[in-house]
């Protein structure tokens, strides 16, 4: 199959990319280092020329306001499914993630949702994938909720998963049927204070994590398991504490 994985440089494109050609596909990666930019539309017709499938998993940069991230999504996504719907693409598959369907003041999952919304109206078969938060998020995660020295955060539920096993789902889904809606997460689920609590000691980060239920998660309010993931969602084996142990002994 010919795929093209926009964002395909990132954290989860790159490994998708990498998983897709080792098992035989022809795999683009898209992305603005490769002349792809979703934001103007630029070099999408080319890079989506003869595709069979297109793989959305792009992310504004970190320092956007949520301004920007809300019109990042809506306008990326409208760009991507054009180009895709003149190249006769067969199948949209677009990375996202859990918590987007209940009551959402948080600026990030609403700017999501709009996506998700654009992506089933979009005339394209596709497959949405939600995944929880992923093991390499905790450090961004602490970095928005710094106060002084103190890490603050909400005592919610999380059941957060690897970037490898995302972009395992990502490969999976992209060469089967279009799915629809369907979740992701790992195996294990923890408070949000511990989730990243347990990652800056492992990065020996002198920070004290507070949990705080006046705290907010990324400038908006959650419920406690608004994060998990629901009862029939796929459940990826890696587990925390060894990855944790990878990345300590990897440096």
């Amino acid at each position: 199959m010919r795929i093209v994985v926009i964002g395909g440089t990132g954290l989860i494109g790159a490994k998708t990319v990498a998983l897709l050609a080792g098992r035989g596909h022809d795999v683009v990666a898209a992305a603005s280092r490769t002349g792809v930019d979703t934001l103007t539309g630029a070099g999408l017709a080319q890079a989506l020329e003869g595709a069979d499938v297109v793989i959305d998993t792009t992310r504004p940069p970190a320092s956007s306001t949520s301004d920007e991230v809300h019109a990042f999504f809506t306008r990326s996504t409208e760009n991507i499914l054009a180009a895709a719907r003149h190249a006769g693409v067969a199948h949209h598959v677009a990375l996202t993630i859990v918590g987007t369907g209940g009551d959402l003041t948080v600026p990030y999952y609403l700017a999501k949702r709009a996506q998700e919304e654009l992506v089933r109206a979009g005339g394209i078969p596709f497959s949405l994938v939600h995944a929880t938060q992923f093991f390499e998020f905790a450090r961004g995660i602490a970095a928005v909720s710094t106060v002084g020295d103190e890490v603050r955060l909400p005592g919610v539920l999380v059941q957060p998963i690897a970037g490898d096993d995302v972009a395992e789902a990502m490969a999976a889904v992209a060469v089967e049927n279009p799915v629809g809606d369907t979740e992701i997460a790992g195996p294990e689920a923890f408070a949000l204070d511990d989730f990243v609590r347990r990652g800056l000691v492992n990065d020996d980060d002198p920070r004290t994590v507070v949990q705080d239920p006046e705290a907010t998660y990324f400038g908006g309010v959650v419920e406690e398991t608004t994060l998990l993931p629901g009862r029939g969602a796929t459940l990826f084996p890696t587990r925390y504490g060894a990855w944790l142990l990878h990345q300590r002994a990897a440096g």
